[in-house]
C-alpha cells in the first residue's frame, strides 16, 4: 500500500478515548457510519444511516457525521500514543459496521499498523468474505457479536438473518485470527440459558475461539431515538439483574470457554 492510502476518506461521527472496554488496554474508539443492521436496541442509532445527519438538541444544532482522511485521524490518534504504550492498549474502530467502509478501513488499520500501534474492530462480519479478509489481515483483535443462533429471530430482531454472521465467524476463525465472541444480551431477544447456550456451542467449534464475552442489555443512547425522529421499540425492556447475567455466564463457562459479563 502506497502513501496515497493517507488521504483515503471515510465517514465516521464520534472519536472516544480512554476506552477500557473494547479490547485490551486504554484504547481509542473510531466510530465509523454506516451499518447493515437495525438491531432494535442500539445505542448508537445515528450510526446507522451512512448521510450526514443534522439534529437538534436543546435548540442547539448537532451534526452526526464528518468526513475525514486516514491521515487526520492518525494525527488525532497519535496523541494518547503514551497511554497505548503504558497499558498495551491501541485503536479499535466501531461503529455502525466498519466494513461498510471498506476502503477506508482497511486504510486506516494499516496506517496504525505502519505507526506502531494495535488494532481492533468490533464487528458483525455481515459482509461479503472478500471485505472481510482485507479487513481482519491489518486486525489485531477481532470483537464479532453474534446476536442469536435463530434465523428467523435474528431477522425480526435485527432485519437480516445470520447466514452470512455465521458462515463468516467460522472462516474467520479458520484464518487464525484473534477472534473474540460478544453477545448483547437483550431481554425477549436472547436472554435465555438455551439461547446463549446455542451460541456458546457454536463458539467453541470455531478453530482457536476460547473468549466469550456477554454484554448487558442498557437504555443508554435511547434520548437519540427522539432526537432523529425515530421510535425507540424496546422502551418498556428492564435491563438484566446481576443473577440472571451470572446464569447466563455459566452457560458459557460450561462449555469450557473464558466467559465474561462485559467488554
Amino acid at each position: 500500500m502506497n502513501n496515497d492510502y493517507l488521504q483515503q476518506k471515510g465517514r465516521i461521527f464520534d472519536i472516544q478515548k480512554y476506552s477500557i472496554h473494547d479490547g485490551p488496554g486504554i484504547r481509542t474508539i473510531v466510530f465509523l457510519k454506516g451499518c447493515l443492521f437495525r438491531c432494535r436496541w442500539c445505542c448508537n442509532p445515528e450510526s446507522q444511516e451512512s448521510e450526514i445527519q443534522q439534529v437538534m438538541i436543546d435548540g442547539v444544532p448537532k451534526t452526526y457525521g464528518r468526513d475525514v482522511t486516514v491521515s487526520e485521524v492518525l494525527d488525532e490518534i497519535e496523541k494518547d500514543r503514551a497511554f497505548y504504550r503504558r497499558s498495551s492498549g491501541g485503536i479499535t474502530l466501531s461503529g455502525g459496521e466498519c466494513m461498510c467502509q471498506p476502503d477506508f478501513t482497511e486504510a486506516l488499520l494499516h496506517g496504525c499498523h505502519e505507526h506502531g500501534l494495535t488494532t481492533a474492530i468490533e464487528t458483525t462480519a455481515a459482509v461479503t468474505y472478500d471485505i472481510v479478509e482485507r479487513v481482519v489481515a491489518e486486525t489485531d483483535y477481532v470483537l464479532m457479536d453474534i446476536k442469536h443462533m435463530n434465523p428467523a429471530k435474528h431477522k425480526e430482531f435485527i432485519g437480516k438473518d445470520n447466514a452470512r454472521v455465521l458462515e463468516n465467524a467460522m472462516k474467520i476463525a479458520r484464518s487464525g485470527a484473534n477472534l473474540t465472541i460478544r453477545v448483547p444480551v437483550i431481554p425477549t431477544f436472547n436472554d435465555t440459558p438455551a439461547e446463549i447456550g446455542a451460541i456458546a456451542e457454536f463458539a467453541k467449534e470455531l478453530p482457536g475461539v476460547t473468549r466469550m464475552h456477554l454484554l448487558p442489555y442498557h437504555r443508554l443512547g435511547t434520548d437519540k431515538y427522539n432526537r432523529l425522529s425515530r421510535d425507540y421499540l424496546l422502551k418498556e425492556i428492564v435491563p438484566p439483574g446481576e443473577e440472571q447475567m451470572t446464569r447466563l455466564l455459566e452457560e458459557v463457562t460450561k462449555r469450557g470457554l473464558t466467559g465474561q459479563i462485559g467488554g
